[in-house]
């Protein structure tokens, strides 16, 4: 199967780095993806738009299917799942499957989070203390500062952009929720309450969920487990 990896905020394709050789013993041909703007932290990156990103995973879609007709499986982290989404959204005959890890699908119209300190139209990673512990699990001091080395600034544009969806073919894509901060049954009984937040997910017509007790981060916390949670996911 071809996977697309898409990371979230402040990442980039390295940032699967420990995972990849898992998905790939397994037989599966991986695509980690770095996003516009995201290669260097002397890029401009001030007008870049979450749309651009959308499109970026849209091309690749396209590109593989050039190459082989078989459908691709979507992999999100964070506010990666937004793309993902959208993604889907732009393509629902060519994806199979989207996994969301420690993410969620993004209903049209919604913006994404703006409270972050923007300067000269970027956000830094900001400091740890930012997070909740929830979040910082499996974290060390060691693996934070090979985050914070890592991180690239994200553009403005893609931080607090605004959704846009089109077609309701999304909502017959399986999906996958990879849950790392919260249990799954956590989750679960929001969208059976119909909470505020679960709306998009709650239309999902075949949702699957599965446990990986750690924080946000767990291609850096749990590395080869994650590998084996998405080879899991992407079995169905």
């Amino acid at each position: 199967m071809q996977l697309i990896l898409i990371p979230g905020l402040w990442l980039v394709g390295s940032s699967w780095n420990e995972v990849t050789p898992v998905l790939e013993a397994a037989g599966h041909r991986v695509h980690a993806l770095t996003l516009p703007g995201m290669g260097s932290r002397r890029l401009d990156r001030s007008g870049i738009t979450l749309r651009d990103h959308v499109e970026e995973v849209i091309d690749i879609i396209d590109a593989l299917e050039a190459q082989d007709p078989e459908k691709v499986v979507l992999v999100a982290h964070s506010a990666g799942g937004a793309l993902a989404h959208a993604a889907a959204d732009a393509r629902p005959e060519r994806v199979a499957r989207v996994v969301y890890v420690a993410s969620e699908p993004r209903p049209d119209g919604q913006k994404g989070d703006g409270g972050w300190f923007v300067e000269r139209g970027e956000v830094a990673l900001p400091p740890w203390e930012s997070f909740g512990e929830e979040m910082l699990v499996g974290l060390d001091q060691e693996l934070r500062a090979l985050v914070r080395a890592r991180s690239i600034p994200s553009p403005e544009g893609v931080v607090t952009g605004e959704q846009k969806l089109y077609d309701d073919r999304r909502y017959g894509i399986p999906i996958t929720m990879v849950m790392c901060e919260l249990p799954s049954i956590v989750l679960r009984r929001a969208v059976a309450a119909r909470e505020p937040g679960t709306e998009e997910l709650a239309k999902m017509a075949s949702v699957s969920y599965l446990d990986l007790p750690t924080g946000h981060w767990p291609q850096f916390s749990r590395p080869q487990e994650l590998g084996r949670v998405l080879a899991l996911a992407v079995a169905g």
